[in-house]
């Protein structure tokens, strides 16, 4: 199959579209058709006890609630104490997602004002156990399904789909979900909990997004053998007719929603990369696991370095992992150090990248072509006192490069030994170490024995959340790397300024303004960024830079300077209900 120019976007909406554009500013009132029963069955139009006595007469509820209007204020205390009277998160999960199949407003709202309480909840850890058992907990559907079987009706897919355009789809192949590996249908749970972040964080409606499944089958046996699965019953499919289904979404995505930002989403390694290369030309797309989180990864970094008073200047990385997600952290990261005004090849010397089979260095047998960007030349291996054709473990290698930082993305619990810990805090007086995989058994170290390791001297950032460590009769903070600080602003960005491309540059760019939020007083505190609960405030602050960026490279739309900031800002909505009247 073959991409051609799309043509004009042809998706249709229930509601007006004024009467959208008017939910999303929070004006009104608005005319809707629906009455009665209907009406409260509408997740973007239900407001529950919220209706006002004209709108209960005007829209056929009388009698269908309680007598009592309720504010939205008061809905938001009422669902909290739901959530809280839950003792698993799991069920807290679901709880929260049946509030989004009935309320989506009232849903936003309550996500929106308690994010350092419920983040965890409607994204890691807990989404990891959500998307292994989403079989056994599954209710209502939610995005859209491809599977091999209607490879050749995507268009007609994404239109059953949406309501009104799309203007942001995070879509899956469920093959390497969080560092759980293959979840099959359960990978869907991934895409909803990131429009969800989009939604609150980020204040796209959720009208304008979309999450997808391409559901290729799965490898998992247990999956297969469940009678309960809802998945594409077959073994996951590979090679041309893989390649088909994928290339077969990305037009439907052309014809359909033209306009759309495209966010790649746990797709394995190899493929990771290749659609990332392939498609990023053909739509605004971008892959969170690797440009996101080579984002937060480098503002984790420089946050870090300047709680010592260093900067990437001073930095000398090993990376634990060689996966989609550390090689981009090693290109993003040299880049950065280009533009502080470092050469190139002084750039490339100062990040060794290690793989399951050691360290990477130029011409090893058997490397993959999308590592050997990250490999180190041999004579620089060979500075260091490492034979180059050699098999070096991540304790060699720490020992010979002295590095003050040491990052993980292997996805394997104890990676950091106590050795190699030890061996970082012997060359550096304020050692970075970032256990960056997730969900929580997969990192690379604890904090607790990091901190201990290293006399408390380390800054420790991991990809999962943990509690405060206790040392020496203090509490330590343990700041979490979510890529949530980093892709709503992203998405956000190439929204308003109608990008064509994401460049790499552009996550530089997100990076640099995430570290600059780290105030002084932040760090003096062991913050590396705002708290959890001004992602909206950090979303808005990386989209105004960003859209700046790619107006400058002409990838985007050009704005006055001072344009920015409020065009942003209106096309941030904030969830809350609008007036009603009948239609």
């Amino acid at each position: 199959m073959t991409l051609n120019p799309p043509p004009a976007n042809g998706a249709s909406a229930r509601l007006s579209r004024r009467a959208l554009d008017l939910l999303r500013s929070g004006s009104g009132p608005i005319a809707v058709r629906e009455r009665g029963l209907a009406l409260l069955a509408d997740r973007v139009l239900n407001k529950d006890a919220a209706f006002t006595d004209a709108e209960r007469e005007a829209l056929g509820l009388r009698g269908l609630l309680p007598p009592r209007v309720v504010d939205i204020e008061t809905q938001v205390s009422l669902e909290l104490e739901h959530v809280r009277r839950k003792g698993d998160d799991l069920e807290k999960y679901i709880g929260l997602a049946a509030l989004q199949d009935r309320n989506e407003t009232l849903f936003y709202r309550v996500l929106l004002e308690h994010l350092e309480e419920l983040l965890p909840i409607v994204y890691t850890p807990t989404v990891g156990r959500a998307c292994q058992e989403f079989s056994h907990h599954y209710r209502r559907p939610r995005g859209v399904w491809v599977t091999p079987d209607d490879a050749g009706r995507v268009p007609e897919l994404l239109r059953n789909g949406a309501r009104e355009e799309i203007r942001l789809i995070v879509v899956t192949d469920n093959e390497r979900i969080l560092g759980l590996g293959d979840q099959g249908a359960g990978g869907m749970g991934i895409p909803v909990g990131k429009l969800a972040i989009y939604s609150a964080a980020a204040g796209l409606h959720p009208a304008n997004t979309l999450a997808v499944s391409l559901d290729v089958g799965t490898d998992r046996a247990e999956l297969l053998a469940d009678p309960l699965y809802v998945g594409w019953r077959h073994p996951r499919l590979r090679g041309a007719a893989y390649d088909e289904v994928v290339e077969s979404f990305v037009a439907g995505v052309r014809e359909v929603h033209p306009r759309a930002v495209l966010q790649w989403e746990d797709f394995k390694q190899h493929n990771a990369i290749r659609m990332l290369d392939r498609y990023r030309q053909w739509v605004c797309s971008f892959n969170d696991d690797i440009q996101g989180t080579a984002a937060i990864s480098v503002a984790t970094v420089m946050s870090a370095l300047r709680m010592g008073g260093k900067t990437l200047a001073d930095a000398r990385v090993v990376l634990a992992g060689a996966g989609a997600a550390g090689t981009g952290i090693a290109r993003l990261l040299r880049l950065a150090m280009e533009g502080e005004g470092m050469a190139p090849g002084e750039a490339r010397d100062r990040v060794a990248v290690l793989d399951s089979r050691g360290l990477l260095v130029e011409g090893r047998p058997g490397l993959d072509a999308d590592k050997a960007d990250a490999a180190l030349p041999r004579d620089s291996v060979a500075a260091l006192g490492l034979d180059p054709g050699g098999r070096h473990g991540l304790l060699e290698v720490v020992t010979a490069f002295r590095p003050n930082v040491l990052l993980g993305t292997t996805g394997v619990g104890g990676t950091f030994t106590e050795a190699v810990v030890r061996a970082v805090g012997e060359a550096a007086e304020r050692p970075v170490i970032l256990p960056m995989s997730n969900p929580t058994a997969n990192t690379e170290a604890l904090p607790a024995d990091i901190l201990a390791w290293t006399g408390g001297r380390a800054v420790v950032a991991t990809g999962s959340p943990f509690p405060p460590v206790e040392l020496g009769g203090a509490s330590r903070r343990v700041p979490q790397a979510n890529n949530a600080y980093i892709f709503p602003g992203i998405g956000l960005a190439a929204i308003v300024s109608e990008a064509r491309i994401l460049p790499e540059s552009a996550f530089l760019v997100a990076a640099r303004r995430l570290a600059e939020m780290a105030t002084p007083d932040m760090l003096a505190r062991g913050e590396l960024y705002p708290p959890i609960a001004d992602l909206r405030a950090v979303a808005r602050e990386l989209a105004i830079a960003v859209v700046a960026h790619l107006g400058s490279l002409g990838v985007g739309r050009r704005f006055q300077p001072e344009a920015i900031p409020v065009a942003v800002s209106a096309a941030m909505w904030q969830p809350g209900y609008v007036p009603y009247e009948a239609g």
